[in-house]
């Protein structure tokens, strides 16, 4: 039997009608409709923090939906630690399914951000996922796709074999070697997903495929995938000329990011807003006569874990409410102190961080303030938030994220006034701050809105069309 085929061809197909902002969950190419090949193929955005599939139909593409209307799903798997294994393995839940299972106490392991260990030797080993079971990371790498395959064949009903799927312009910086082992190992993780026909495509190039369907003339295009853990910037050449090019490697003249992104800037604002109101800064006990000096501040640890998503619930053990209740005296103010043992032991700190997430998002996009609804912890208890503390709070992160963004261009040698274009995507890209903080550096440059978390897998749905169809 003939080896499964692995090969990079690049190419766009005509212009979608409409942006990719229009939220459409379908786009189809114009003119003409093409035929349909008769083994059906796909195009997959396996992403950092969600992902996406766009599926042929009689017109074009479309984004299929993977959680109820959906077009995305957090690139999450919950493994349960107890129930009995099926043909593919432990018990498990996926995007949502996974993140609430976690966030609901279950016994059992979270993995999220699969994508980070490509290049690395963890592909290889094993993991605890609970009640002694160990799972390969490369299992879980094909698990996931696995669903995505299983999600697309029940829409076509049958088999999916062929597959576009994105990839960073590097996965590891400055080492080719790792770089060329982790497209491997995600070539074999879809593979063991049951894919026997791959094609890769650049991740910028595809963001950048609608933008380039209305491009009358050549440009650079500086792509900002501003997501939930990273912002990742490529300064991109498209035009007219470029679109039917099978080799895209050359048209990506610099690539760049900083580990600085939205979960950031929610780990902020919860502790600048909302955590405040639970004691977070606040002073102890006036000291006694004996003692030296002002009142010392409350212990900050429990604050600093509850504001990170991952150790929330790890501040709900025995031990941990054990030792906050034996903070009490360490308290000036016993209501934030009780006000703290409320949210620890009714499990609200997801609840929590979620309200900063919604602040960041309105006040970043024209509101004057926000009020915190904090009503669970005490009845009636809010707490106002204005932009100014928004910018305050947010303003060394928008900084290093812009100048990440003057760096990209820097490396490929262009002045900031060449660049013609500035292409946002990712869930990031919704912070009207964030924007304005990278596009002050361009002030020449038309700013375009992609679907701020499914403009890769049109375009790589553009893609697929040229490849397979």
């Amino acid at each position: 039997m003939a080896a499964p085929a692995l090969w990079w061809c690049c190419c766009a197909a005509e212009a979608p009608q409409g942006r990719a902002e229009s939220g459409a969950a379908d786009f189809r190419p114009d003119p003409v409709s093409r035929p349909l090949a008769r083994a059906p193929f796909c195009a997959i955005d396996f992403g950092t923090s969600n992902s996406a599939i766009a599926l042929p139909d009689a017109g074009g593409m479309s984004l299929l939906p993977l959680e109820g209307d959906e077009p995305t799903m957090p690139t999450a798997v919950f493994y349960f630690a107890q129930g009995p294994h099926d043909a593919d393995g432990p018990p498990r839940a996926f995007g949502r399914a996974a993140l609430q299972a976690y966030v609901d106490g279950h016994d059992g392991r979270l993995m999220r951000s699969m994508k980070s260990l490509l290049g690395s030797d963890l592909i290889g080993r094993q993991t605890e996922i609970g009640a002694g079971r160990q799972l390969a990371y490369a299992d879980v790498l094909a698990g996931y796709l696995k669903r995505l395959r299983r999600q697309a064949e029940a829409r076509l009903g049958g088999p999916l074999e062929r597959a576009v799927l994105g990839r960073p312009v590097y996965f590891v910086d400055d080492d080719p070697d790792r770089d060329r082992l982790a497209e491997s190992q995600l070539a074999d993780a879809a593979r063991a997903a049951g894919f026997a026909e791959l094609a890769f495509q650049f991740e910028p190039i595809a963001a950048a495929f609608d933008h380039e369907q209305r491009a009358e003339r050549e440009q650079l295009l500086l792509v900002a995938d501003l997501g939930g853990g990273t912002c990742d910037f490529s300064l991109v050449r498209i035009g007219p000329a470029r679109r039917t090019r099978a080799e895209r490697r050359d048209d990506v003249l610099a690539h760049h990011g900083i580990h600085v992104a939205g979960t950031d800037f929610d780990r902020r604002i919860a502790l600048d807003g909302p955590l405040r109101a639970l004691g977070h800064g606040a002073l102890g006990p006036q000291r006694s006569l004996s003692q030296q000096g002002p009142p010392r501040e409350v212990p900050s640890g429990i604050y600093h874990d509850l504001a990170r998503w991952h150790l929330i619930n790890g501040c709900y053990t025995p031990a941990v409410l054990a030792e906050m209740r034996s903070r009490k005296v360490d308290y000036a103010d016993p209501r934030l102190h009780q006000r703290l043992m409320t949210l620890l032991q009714h499990h609200l700190g997801h609840e929590l961080l979620n309200q900063a997430e919604a602040g960041k998002i309105a006040l970043s996009n024209g509101a004057e303030s926000h009020d915190f609804d904090l009503g669970l912890m005490e009845s009636g208890l809010h707490w106002p938030y204005g932009r100014e503390a928004l910018r305050e709070a947010l303003f060394a992160d928008l900084a290093r994220i812009a100048a990440a963004a003057h760096e990209t261009v820097r490396r490929a040698g262009v002045a900031p006034e060449r660049v013609d274009a500035l292409y946002f995507t990712g869930g990031s890209s919704r912070l009207g701050a964030l924007v304005d903080a990278i596009a002050a550096s361009f002030p020449g440059a038309e700013r375009v809105r992609g679907d701020a978390l499914a403009s890769v897998a049109r375009g790589l749905g553009i893609h697929a069309l040229q490849v397979f169809a």
